[in-house]
Order: structure tokens, then C-alpha cells, then sequence
């Protein structure tokens, strides 16, 4: 995405596309001028409360199990930075770089829905961080998702603060040299601005976000792939017929029939056969039944985006300032909606890992693979083919199943029990990342296997789609031939799932059929 075009924050929803343009393109970002007086009606109702002598808690009490506790005015200032830098407790690996920059973001966006009570310089100094590259370093592991993300939240306000340490262009500095560089004065914290901006399910919804981005391109190149393996394992294309489909109306596998119909209808391998002389019944479930597995993860990925959508349309905050002016402590922190369907969606890539590992296997096997060599070998005997690139897809997919185990369903009490439930968002959003990592190493093996055994169908030729895809992969990996280095292979057609080009032959075609 070049020139990425700036995502204002106004009072209505972000979406997807404007998280990924952010988090992972840098786009610029601006605040609009509804958002900016919804937030300063919203912070002088809490400077009326932080006059009243009255306790209310987050403006003029402790937190969590200390949430009875009255804090005087002169003490106030000193308990938003206390509650930040003690919540900064993160420890392990960095976070990746755009998984920080979406918590930003999505803590940014509540932040300007004038429900929160900051102040608009506290606004101005998270817009200007993004939009000068500074991202705080976070790190793996303190979240329970439950107050919401508190820990990742609380690095970002730390930086923000001028404390702590940050990246620039990759380059570690500490937080307050590189805000005096972009000429950004460190935040100052009143009244209930330190749980505002670390009480959401921010780093939870930011990486879900970022995962459908992904597997909208994934689904895509699973049905690609599994075309290119029926196709030069002599399957049949007959079982997805748009009538076979139409009797079992489930919407996702309908559309990756539509594909694999749409991507093997000009096929002249799949035309070499199709007469009854073919002689085969049926194809394996692998390679017959992959619209329904395609089509049943693409319906648990429409299902985690209508909860995305709802979350982005959230405000989450606690307490929180309602339309009349109260504030009100509530629940919305709890992160089990989007902790839920993070998991479901770790089956469900698990799940299109291990038939795609099923057809690479078939590809290999010279008893299944109708007439090609073993493990796709130039010299059988000598040469081991494509053999231990279906071990590397096993083992990926052996994992995927361990990461599907799921985290939701696991809660450890914290803060003394009042915070005496919680989702495991974080944890399930960090394992759904390293398995869309790995879906997209198990569909590179098959797109190589496919595109190596259409190579060795000729003289019949592959259709135009799967023969643009293993044109594709012939761009940086050699046709068949005596074994060499497999391992570049892979990471290079890898690079190609991830970064959609697979995708955008499927969606070209389909765009023109």
C-alpha cells in the first residue's frame, strides 16, 4: 500500500482495512473535529468530578482491590503515573511492531469517542507517536485479557509519558529522546487518565483485526492450491457443481466451490479425463471434500469479523462516561468475545492446514498420485523429490493443532480476586499469529508440489489460473529437476502467500468470469 491515505478518528467506527493501513502501512492519522469536542465535553465533566468531594472511582480513588481507597488532590497527579509505570509489566520477546502500532491505534480511537474523560493533549501526543514512527516497545506476555489489555496498554502510555523505551525505524531508544526529537512534550496524567488508556481489549482486537486481513487473502490461495493438487492428481471437478452445492446451502462452501469450479473449468488436464473411460469412482475427501473444510473455515472467518466489527464499533473503557454525564463502572473491559473467536479461527486454520498437508501427501505417494513419480523425483533412487518438504508441512501442521487448544476457556484470578475472571484474549490472539504463520507455510509446500507435478503432466496443459500460479512460483524456484536446495524455496513462495499474490490470481479470475 503505497501513499496510504490518512484515517481520520471521528465518532464513527473504524474498520479493518483502516486498522491494517495504520498497523501495518503507516498511514497517517488525524483526529476530526466532532471527536475533538466530544472530548472536551467529556473532560470537563471529569474535572467537575475531581472537585467533588465525593469519591468516584478512577478520577478520585485507588483501583481494582484498592478502588475504596480516597486519594486527595495533591496525590492525584502521582497516582495516574504510579498506576502506569506498576502496570508496565510486561516481560519476554518484543511485540511485533504492528501489533503495537493497532493497540495504539484502537486505544486511540475509544480514547476519541468522548466517553473516556482524557484530556485532548492526551489525544494529540498518541496521533503524533504514530504518525513520528515511535512505537513503544511491548512484550509478550502480560496480559490476562481482563481489565482488557493492561499491561501492553500501560507500555504505550509509558513511552507516552517519556519513560521507558521505544523503536525508530527499528532503532531502540529511550522514550524521552525520541519524543524531544519529533518534538513532542511528554504526557503530564490528571484525573482518570491512566485507566483510560489502558482499560481495552485493544491488543486482542488489533491482531484479530490483522489476522482477517491475512486469511481473507488465505482462503483464497487454500482454494487456489487445492485446485492446482486435484488438478494435476487427475481429480475430478464434477463434485462442485453449483447444483451438488446448492443442496447443503452452507455460504462458505458455496463460494470456495465457485472458486475451484471457476479456476478448473478451462482446464485441459481435468478435460483429459472427464469421460466415463476414467474409470475412478471418487476422489479422497482431500481433494473432494475441500470446499466444505474451505468453505466451514470461511464461515468461522465471516463469523470473527461481525464480532470485530462490533468491537470496533466499541467504546471500552472503566469507568466510563455515559451520553448524561455519569460515570459508571462497568464490565465492557472483559475481552471473551473476541477472545472466543480468536481460538475458533485457530481451529479453523488448523483445520485448513491439515487437508492441504493431506494433498501434498497424496502428490508424493506413488501409489495415489496417478502415474507421476515418487515424491515428485527426477531420478528415482538418487533424488528425494519434494519427501521432506511434506515432513516440514507435518510438522507445522502437528503444531497448528496444539495452538487450536483453545485459551478462552482457561482464567487465573488476579488483583487480590476482585479480578476474579478473565479471557486469555491476548493469549489466544498470539497464538493465531504464529498459526497463520504457519498456514501459510503449509499452502506454499502445496502450491510447489502442485505447480511441480502440472509440470510434469505435460504436454497437457494446466488451466490459465494454475498455470499462472506455478509461473508464479517459477519466478524464484526451478522446475523439476535433480534435487537441490529445497529450504529458499519454500521462504520464497511463503513471501508470495503472505504478501496476496496467490490471492490476486483467484480474485482476477473471478472478477472476469
Amino acid at each position: 500500500m503505497s501513499d496510504p491515505t490518512t484515517v481520520s478518528l471521528s465518532l464513527a467506527p473504524l474498520t479493518v482495512h483502516e486498522v491494517v493501513a495504520v498497523a501495518r502501512h503507516h498511514a497517517p492519522v488525524s483526529v476530526a473535529p466532532d471527536a475533538l469536542a466530544a472530548i472536551e465535553a467529556a473532560r470537563a465533566r471529569i474535572d467537575a468530578l475531581a472537585d467533588d468531594p465525593n469519591p468516584h472511582y478512577g478520577v478520585s480513588t485507588g483501583f481494582g482491590a484498592l478502588a475504596t481507597t480516597f486519594i486527595t488532590t495533591d496525590r492525584r497527579a502521582q497516582l495516574q503515573a504510579s498506576l502506569i509505570r506498576s502496570h508496565a509489566a510486561g516481560t519476554g520477546p518484543e511485540v511485533e511492531e504492528e501489533v503495537i502500532r493497532a493497540l495504539q491505534l484502537l486505544r486511540l480511537r475509544t480514547l476519541a469517542s468522548g466517553h473516556t474523560g482524557v484530556r485532548p493533549v492526551v489525544v494529540e501526543t498518541y496521533v503524533a507517536m504514530l504518525n513520528n514512527g515511535i512505537t513503544p516497545i511491548v512484550r509478550e506476555y502480560g496480559s490476562l485479557g481482563c481489565s482488557g489489555d493492561l499491561a501492553p496498554l500501560a507500555h504505550i502510555a509509558l513511552a507516552a509519558m517519556g519513560e521507558g523505551e521505544v523503536r525508530v525505524n527499528g532503532e531502540k531508544q529511550d522514550a524521552a529522546a525520541a519524543l524531544a526529537a519529533a518534538g513532542i512534550a511528554p504526557l503530564e496524567l490528571k484525573e482518570k487518565e491512566g485507566l483510560a488508556l489502558i482499560n481495552g481489549t485493544d491488543g486482542m482486537l488489533g491482531m484479530l483485526s490483522l489476522a482477517l486481513h491475512d486469511l481473507d487473502a488465505l482462503f483464497e490461495t487454500a482454494d487456489l492450491a487445492a485446485a492446482m493438487s486435484v488438478e494435476s492428481q487427475l481429480g475430478t471437478d464434477k463434485v462442485f457443481d453449483e447444483e451438488l452445492m446448492s443442496m447443503r446451502p452452507q455460504v462458505g462452501q458455496a463460494e470456495s466451490a465457485l472458486r475451484l469450479r471457476t479456476i478448473l473449468g478451462e482446464s485441459p488436464i481435468v478435460h483429459s479425463h472427464a469421460g466415463p473411460e476414467d474409470g475412478r469412482v471418487q476422489d479422497a475427501y482431500s481433494l473432494r471434500c475441500s470446499p466444505q473444510v474451505h468453505g466451514a473455515g470461511r464461515d468461522t472467518m465471516a463469523h470473527a469479523q461481525l464480532i470485530a466489527d462490533r468491537e470496533l464499533a466499541s467504546v471500552v473503557d472503566n469507568p466510563i462516561l455515559t451520553g448524561d454525564g455519569r460515570l459508571e463502572s462497568n464490565g465492557n473491559f472483559h475481552g471473551a468475545p473476541v477472545a472466543y473467536v480468536l481460538d475458533f479461527l485457530a481451529i479453523a486454520v488448523a483445520d485448513l492446514a491439515s487437508v492441504s498437508e493431506r494433498r501434498t501427501d497424496r502428490a508424493l505417494d506413488v501409489a495415489r498420485n496417478r502415474d507421476l513419480p515418487p515424491f515428485l523425483a527426477h531420478e528415482v533412487g538418487v533424488d528425494s523429490g519434494l519427501m521432506i518438504a511434506q515432513y516440514a508441512a507435518a510438522g507445522i501442521v502437528s503444531e497448528l493443532k496444539r495452538l487450536a487448544t483453545p485459551a478462552s476457556v482457561d482464567s487465573i484470578p488476579s488483583s487480590a480476586m476482585q479480578e476474579d475472571h478473565v479471557s486469555m484474549g491476548w493469549a489466544a490472539a498470539r497464538k493465531l499469529r504464529r498459526a497463520i504463520d504457519g498456514l501459510a507455510r503449509v499452502l506454499a509446500i502445496e502450491i510447489i508440489t502442485g505447480a511441480r507435478a502440472l509440470d510434469l503432466r505435460a504436454p497437457l496443459q494446466a488451466s490459465p489460473v494454475t498455470g499462472a500460479a506455478r509461473d508464479l512460483v517459477r519466478e524464484n524456484v526451478a522446475g523439476p529437476g535433480p534435487d537441490h536446495y529445497v529450504s529458499p524455496d519454500i521462504e520464497h513462495v511463503t513471501a508470495q502467500v503472505q504478501d496476496g499474490a496467490f490471492a490476486c490470481l483467484v480474485r482476477d479470475r473471478l472478477a472476469h468470469a
